[in-house]
């Protein structure tokens, strides 16, 4: 079993202070209840990510960060966008690569999110790569092709860093609608996924799983849907309920559950 890796996506919410709160919160839990199986990386608006960085580091807890989106373009007119070496300088290592809200309600195209996927592992970050299909896709059946045409899309033509990817399955339909994929069509995109990535040598990346995750179903997710960890939305915002679905993966890497 790959260790597993549970990311906490903010979107956006929580202002400076409610995020130095937030990560206040988790490192005192993670210094009396430590994680040892599980890599943990919270994902913060823009504006809060300094902040974030700051407590981690000052309190050494052990956690990384990542950021909700970086350019395609390394630096000029491009107003409101931010680089990948911008992200780098302010000790960021991860980036979400087309998130399904960047690409339905900000028009990123498989080719802005191939082009970003090769800006991010030019600077070393770590880009997690976001697939999934709508439920229109899902009931006609055309989900797998649909996932590998993403995938396969992204993946094109990279000329290095191909180890620092990971992929999350977010099955569009099933993102902050309270409704979560069956461990069973979890478990088939899993092992479809696997596959597309073994015929590009990825045989080492992370798949993660991502759509109304909660502690209830985390485990479930973990043993039986096959997923190597979580991108977290909404429970991510609450210490209590991210670190319970941390310790979820955390236990079944250990073999406790």
């Amino acid at each position: 079993m790959m260790r597993p890796l549970v990311v906490g996506n903010w979107k956006m919410n929580l202002d400076f202070v409610e995020a130095i709160h937030l990560t206040q919160q988790l490192g005192v839990v993670l210094r009396s209840r430590p994680l040892e199986h599980v890599d943990i990386v919270l994902v913060p608006p823009f504006v809060d990510l300094r902040s974030v960085t700051s407590i981690i580091d000052s309190e050494r807890m052990p956690v990384e960060v990542g950021a909700q989106h970086v350019s395609m373009h390394d630096s000029g007119a491009h107003t409101g966008e931010v680089s990948a070496s911008m992200l780098r300088r302010l000790a960021v290592d991860w980036v979400l690569v087309g998130h399904s809200e960047r690409r339905a309600m900000y028009a990123m195209s498989d080719a802005v999110v191939a082009a970003t996927m090769k800006a991010a592992l030019r600077h070393g970050l770590k880009p997690i790569l976001c697939v999934g299909e709508s439920l229109e896709v899902r009931e006609a059946d055309g989900h797998l092709a649909f996932v590998s045409d993403q995938l396969q899309s992204a993946l094109a033509d990279l000329s290095g860093g191909e180890d620092l990817i990971t992929v999350a399955y977010e099955p569009v339909w099933a993102i902050g609608t309270g409704r979560t994929a069956g461990t069973d069509q979890v478990r088939e995109m899993m092992q479809h996924i696997r596959g597309v990535l073994n015929t590009r040598g990825l045989t080492n990346a992370r798949i993660l799983y991502g759509g109304s995750v909660n502690p209830e179903n985390a485990r479930d997710l973990m043993v039986d849907g096959k997923v190597n960890g979580f991108l977290v939305g909404g429970a991510s915002l609450k210490a209590e309920s991210f670190l319970a679905i941390a310790d979820n993966a955390n236990d079944c890497y250990d073999g406790k559950r």
